[in-house]
């Protein structure tokens, strides 16, 4: 046997080490699905200029992104698409949200939305930080 440290690894190695650990973390887990969701804004072009993505799974519901574009920031956009992104979630039954921030994207958005940081990484990636926020929905 021999450890080989790989530069530049493949995709396909990747994605076998993510099923693998996907693999176990299932056998072991208490829940028996993680489930996508998504919303989106379209503009009149068929353009996406909004939205966000999750996973519901147990009781939880992860946001990973939510995006508005840049010309409409700041028009309430974020606002509506983060309460369907949760009106979504409570549906399939979750009762807590989970969702990180950069230092320099929108943590204030998410406190005004009830959003508690649980943890703070400091130095993350080197100077700044990323919270990690939590909501009962």
């Amino acid at each position: 046997m021999k450890i080989e440290v790989i530069e530049k690894p493949e995709q396909e190695f990747l994605d076998y080490l993510d099923k693998k650990i996907a693999d176990f973390n299932w056998a072991n887990w208490e829940v028996s699905e993680r489930l996508p969701l998504a919303v989106q804004l379209k503009n009149e072009q068929g353009e996406v200029i909004a939205g966000a993505a999750a996973r519901t799974f147990g009781d939880w519901l992860l946001i990973n992104t939510l995006w508005v574009s840049e010309d409409l920031r700041g028009q309430d956009i974020g606002s509506k698409i983060l309460k369907e992104i949760e009106a979504a979630g409570k549906n399939r039954g979750c009762s807590m949200c989970l969702l990180d921030t950069l230092n320099f994207q929108a943590m204030p958005f998410y406190q005004k939305y009830g959003y508690e940081t649980q943890w703070v990484q400091q130095g993350y990636p080197k100077t700044g930080c990323k919270y990690f926020m939590v909501k009962k929905l």
